[in-house]
């Protein structure tokens, strides 16, 4: 059974780590560098079309929350370079390691934003996006944190307005509690479309799948990823 959401995320606390292991000197000036100049600037109302937030054209736009080290994001960013990826982390550390990569690659097609993806699902403009990414967020094992979950009713709310008809939401775990937790929040939502017809489409990573460290940590430790794919309706 779905426990109800009580709050939403926007009025909570952050729950989750900002810092790690402090910065470099050279690491610390490189993302005071970068970072206002690919930061989604929330204090001004969202250029209509988005697309107007990237200096490349953009046909397609991606929004992946929680990127951690980034590997997914940059690879997809390289990828699609006609489509414009917006990625959420509020990490500092992870933050400092994908600008560094967006430097070094050269992809413009990259903005970002380092608080609650909450505050900018909120901020963005009805039926913009293409596809959400939610990969490999942080599962909150022990059932009294449950409540903590990214994957809520209020937020496949956000997740609803803000794709266009037909678009993507994209959810991978290696935790069987947080996916069926996924699977059973989503077909009560009732606005979201599970794509899967055999239990090879939800044990298959994604087409052009990089691994990241989080699957390879999963596999060293014996547990198996689901790949789950919903379609906005």
């Amino acid at each position: 059974m779905i426990d109800t959401e009580r709050r939403s995320r926007a009025t909570e606390a952050f729950f989750g780590r900002r810092k790690g292991k402090a910065l470099r000197g050279q690491q610390a000036e490189r993302l005071e560098a970068l970072l206002p100049r690919y930061l989604v600037d929330l204090s001004a109302p969202a250029p209509r079309p988005l697309n107007e937030l990237f200096p490349v054209p953009t046909e397609r736009l991606r929004l992946e929350i929680g990127f951690g080290g980034g590997e997914h994001l940059i690879h997809r960013a390289l990828e699609y370079p006609a489509t414009g990826f917006i990625g959420v982390e509020p990490f500092v550390n992870s933050m400092q390691k994908l600008l560094a990569r967006v430097d070094e690659t050269g992809a413009r097609n990259i903005r970002v934003y380092n608080d609650d993806a909450t505050q900018l699902l909120d901020w963005l403009p009805d039926a913009c996006l293409d596809q959400i990414d939610l990969l490999y967020p942080d599962p909150w094992p022990k059932k009294k944190h449950w409540k903590r979950r990214f994957v809520s009713q209020v937020n496949l709310d956000r997740f609803h307005r803000v794709l266009k008809p037909d678009a993507l939401f994209c959810f991978a775990s290696d935790i069987d509690t947080y996916v069926n937790w996924t699977l059973q929040h989503c077909h009560a939502h009732g606005s979201f479309e599970w794509m899967a017809e055999n239990a090879a489409d939800w044990l298959t990573p994604y087409e052009g799948w990089p691994s990241t460290r989080y699957e390879a940590k999963a596999r060293r430790e014996g547990r198996s990823s689901a790949y789950l794919t919903f379609k906005r309706i």
